[in-house]
């Protein structure tokens, strides 16, 4: 039996068979979710920036491409394939043409360094998977506040950077938008300038930038209510940064051992991270803990009182990350109970995920575009179905190894894009997994 091996594979289907309980112990990559702002924030401190535990996903394979060809060097340590050290390049580069650019979301971390490095940004309309509608307004109004001027069309939009301006910045966001968060503290950097943001979203992919910034010398302080950041005495002349375990994967595996009623030991990701997800394993009976880097989930003899779950997506601090969701519902179709999910972060995720699983045989309620309610359990049965957004796909693959038969999983491109290789974890757990090649 072969498996997938990320980016790199041939094969373009896999399929998925039920089998024994997983078991076993497995780490996870470094999160996507993470590194992304992590490497724009590198290109935006202006020193060269050593970043540790990087995952060989396509989507964080890409930003480094971005860097590379906008005029950052990325190096690579002999013998440290998830490695790399970023710094700025002497030469000033004409501004390329970069369509590549719209192929990941995240490409929109990178405004604040390009206004640094060449005075405007030019950038077409960000990618990404596609869960609905998920502007960028709310970025133009962070620039905006730091005195800078957007200009938008059909094919993208420009950033024309403000004259050096001092003084604090201070706005306050209309909801926790993760990316403008983000888009803000790399900005006051670049400007070299003191902000205070109101109502921030403090998601651990937030915090671990601050965390970062804090270690090249930026006074930091974060509260439900305010984001301060103030500039260092002197500017950094270097830094070392590591990559956060991958909270999301170590979720998804977490799904995946409960569905087979396994054990297992999932490593890498932070303990706290993974709060709201141990919460919503408990509520359906399955006894998990998470203790510094290691998830530990029995669904063998550790059997809780289940109830039904009420998983909902939420920007508030300690809420459920959205990207929870699809691996929990794939779990609750396996378990009794009338289960409710609801993610308006996302809005056309379900759109997505909803009409797979009923491929399946699955039996689910739409309450509206963004909410679904299911009884389990479920008996469903395997097909072809097909990864249309890196959750769903990852989502499906949980649900494969319980359907009965042969469950083909396509699209892996949407798959690799956020997991190098997650089919590969499985299957080191003892999931029944194959490739499919032509």
């Amino acid at each position: 039996m072969t498996t997938t091996r990320g980016p790199g594979a041939t094969a373009e289907v896999i399929a998925i068979r039920p089998g024994p309980p997983l078991t076993g112990t497995v780490t996870v990559d470094g999160s996507k979710n993470a590194a992304l702002p992590l490497v724009a924030a590198a290109a935006a401190l202006g020193c060269p920036v050593r970043l540790n535990n990087i995952p060989a996903n396509t989507d964080v394979q890409t930003m480094l491409a971005l860097l590379q060809e906008l005029g950052w060097h990325v190096a690579q340590p002999v013998g440290k394939p998830t490695a790399a050290v970023i710094l700025p390049t002497e030469n000033q580069p004409v501004r390329p043409h970069l369509p590549q650019a719209a192929r990941i979301r995240a490409s929109y971390y990178l405004v604040p360094a390009l206004l640094a490095r060449h005075g405007e940004a030019r950038l077409p309309w960000p990618g990404g998977c596609r869960i609905g509608a998920r502007g960028m307004n709310l970025h133009f109004k962070v620039y905006e506040a730091f005195g800078d001027r957007s200009v938008l069309d059909d094919s993208g939009y420009r950033v024309e950077a403000a004259r050096r301006r001092y003084g604090t910045v201070s706005l306050v966001l209309p909801f926790r938008s993760r990316g403008a968060t983000v888009a803000a503290l790399l900005r006051a950097v670049t400007a070299g300038r003191p902000l205070r943001l109101g109502e921030p979203n403090l998601s651990p992919e937030v915090l671990y930038v601050l965390e970062a910034l804090q270690a090249a010398g930026w006074e930091t302080r974060a509260g439900e209510r305010l984001l301060a950041l103030s500039p260092p005495p002197s500017a950094p002349s270097d830094a070392a940064w590591v990559v956060p375990g991958d909270k999301v994967e170590a979720g998804t595996l977490a799904c995946a051992v409960a569905t087979t009623g396994g054990s297992a030991r999932i490593r890498g990701a932070r303990a706290d991270d993974l709060g709201p997800l141990v919460a919503a394993l408990h509520r359906l009976g399955i006894f998990a803990v998470s203790e510094a880097d290691t998830l530990t989930v029995n669904a063998q003899d550790g059997r809780l009182a289940s109830r039904p779950l009420r998983a909902t997506a939420s920007l508030s601090p300690g809420g459920l990350d959205a990207d929870f969701e699809p691996p929990l519902m794939a779990l609750a179709l396996g378990l009794p109970g009338t289960h409710l999910f609801a993610d308006a972060i996302n809005p056309g995720r379900h759109s997505n995920l909803l009409p797979q699983l009923t491929r399946l045989g699955a039996v689910i309620e739409e309450i509206s575009p963004t909410e679904c309610r299911l009884t389990g359990p479920q008996r469903l049965t395997g097909t072809g179905v097909e990864a249309t957004d890196i959750r769903t796909g990852s989502a499906l693959m949980v649900t494969g190894l319980t359907a009965q038969g042969v469950t083909t999983l396509g699209g892996l491109d949407q798959l690799r894009r956020g997991h190098a290789d997650l089919p590969g974890k499985l299957h080191t757990l003892g999931a029944d997994i194959c490739e499919v090649t032509p």
